[in-house]
């Protein structure tokens, strides 16, 4: 004969009147409710209802037989929390004050604001594909690819979504099924896991490593070389660096081979650059110019980073090449909107106008301030931090910046940083703070001090920066 316990637990399942679940208000209850019709006018009826059916869902999972079942008003604050949960997770500006110039978690490069002034104006049509003198189709991208020229003294260039697209694009169009050669060395690995022998396999080509990791010469190209390469690669390791007992080949000694052999030489460049950074006191990087007059048929590289455009990936080259390329199916799949074509147009035009280069590309001005004048905006802070008689300790300190995005590995920029710390918080609790402040600063934690680096704040966002302080401190 069953027992009384399982009667008990019967009578739970059929619905006890102490079972705080059975008297949640309802969908079509709440929905009533004029504080949820103001949010579906804010935020959007399905919004909202996805909101609301989270909401009753944790509280059936964590209600418990005895416990108060939760008000209308209860539920509702809830359903508001959540839609401000949600709403912070959209992407909007926040202020950089990590020191990491092309912070891949903040969006990498900061827009010229030409490029932002021309992006406002896409609230209407525009020429994208048409000939405005004929009024016939016209050529996709045809200015962004003629300041490629421009620049690069290449004879044809095109664009795709990111470097990545550009290396796949070109190895499926001009090597599937035959040979491509690179230096075991230059087998790089990206962030989110892409590698480029993976890379390699799935355009079709078949990688054959030469060489080691610390040194590849000439005479392991040479040896490689078969009736079925199709194409040289050298890339350069734009995210790291290997020092000390090292040999690599240079684009012009790779062009040495074509007499040999009819192949494609290819530089992937990586991050990319169309300056020449040393006469600005950075380090050498090399330029896609200097690639084409070594001879290279074809060079790659990404639209941001160095650049300092949106994300995209940049191939130039001979005509002939790019041509081959355009035509595979791949292109179409992975080329460019509107909005990168056009952004990237505008900071390429920057390049045309070296006097006025570094005042207008927010990349390479931030890369190039001195630190001395990082010093000075430092000290202005701190004085207007303290001004306010804030419960913080403000000092000004010597640090160290990064490009970041791949770019400029292991190469400390000198800088200059507020750091901060409270008796009435700690850091990790400070940073939080200002994380979740309107709009949100992102910063550091070094000697258990909360680091905020001018090297990669912008004009004006000082005064952000201290209503965020006064804010937390009330």
């Amino acid at each position: 004969m069953p027992s009384e316990e399982f009667y008990s637990r019967k009578v739970d399942k059929m619905g006890n009147s102490d079972d705080p679940r059975r008297n949640l208000a309802s969908v079509s209850v709440l929905l009533e409710e004029p504080q949820i019709e103001a949010m579906i006018a804010e935020y959007s009826r399905p919004m909202v209802l996805d909101a609301i059916h989270n909401v009753l869902a944790w509280f059936r999972d964590n209600l418990k037989t005895g416990d108060r079942c939760p008000e209308i008003n209860d539920i509702v604050a809830r359903v508001q929390s959540s839609l401000l949960q949600n709403q912070s997770e959209r992407i909007r500006p926040v202020i950089n004050a990590t020191g990491i110039i092309l912070h891949t978690g903040l969006g990498r490069a900061v827009l010229p604001q030409g490029a932002v002034d021309v992006l406002a104006g896409l609230n209407r049509f525009c020429n994208l594909e048409i000939d405005l003198e004929t009024g016939l189709r016209g050529k996709r991208h045809y200015m962004t690819e003629y300041l490629l020229t421009k620049i690069t003294g290449a004879e044809a260039a095109m664009v795709v979504n990111n470097n990545a697209a550009a290396t796949l694009l070109i190895l499926a169009a001009l090597c599937k099924n035959r040979e491509v050669i690179i230096s075991r060395g230059q087998l790089i690995e990206i962030g989110g896991s892409y590698r480029l022998p993976d890379c390699i396999h799935q355009s079709g080509a078949i990688m054959v490593e030469v060489g080691t990791t610390n040194r590849t010469h000439l005479r392991d190209y040479e040896q490689a070389l078969s009736e079925n390469t199709g194409v040289v690669l050298r890339v350069h390791p734009s995210n790291y660096r290997i020092v000390g007992f090292t040999q690599e080949v240079s684009v012009a000694e790779l062009v040495s081979l074509k007499p040999k052999q009819p192949v494609i030489v290819v530089d992937d460049l990586g991050c990319g650059a169309l300056v020449n950074l040393e006469e600005y006191g950075l380090p050498k990087e090399p330029t896609i110019q200097e690639s084409i007059a070594a001879g290279a048929d074809l060079v790659c590289s990404s639209g941001d980073k160095l650049i300092g455009g949106p994300q995209a990936g940049i191939i130039v080259g001979k005509k002939e090449l790019i041509a081959r390329i355009k035509k595979h199916p791949l292109s179409r799949m992975l080329r460019v909107c509107k909005m990168t074509d056009i952004a990237l147009e505008q900071t390429l035009r920057l390049f045309l106008n070296p006097d006025t280069l570094i005042e207008n590309n927010p990349t390479l001005r931030i890369l190039t301030t001195p630190a001395e004048a990082l010093k000075k905006r430092a000290i202005r802070l701190k004085k207007m931090i303290e001004k306010e008689k804030l419960p913080v300790s403000v000092r000004v300190a010597e640090d160290e910046s990064a490009t970041g995005g791949g770019a400029l590995p292991a190469v400390p920029i000198k800088t200059f940083v507020l750091a901060l710390s409270s008796s009435a918080l700690s850091p990790d609790r400070l940073i939080y703070r200002l994380r979740q402040n309107e709009p949100s600063i992102i910063a550091r934690i070094k000697n258990d001090e909360v680091h905020l680096d001018m090297r990669t704040l912008l004009e004006g966002e000082e005064k952000a920066i201290l209503q965020a302080l006064i804010r937390i401190a009330h």
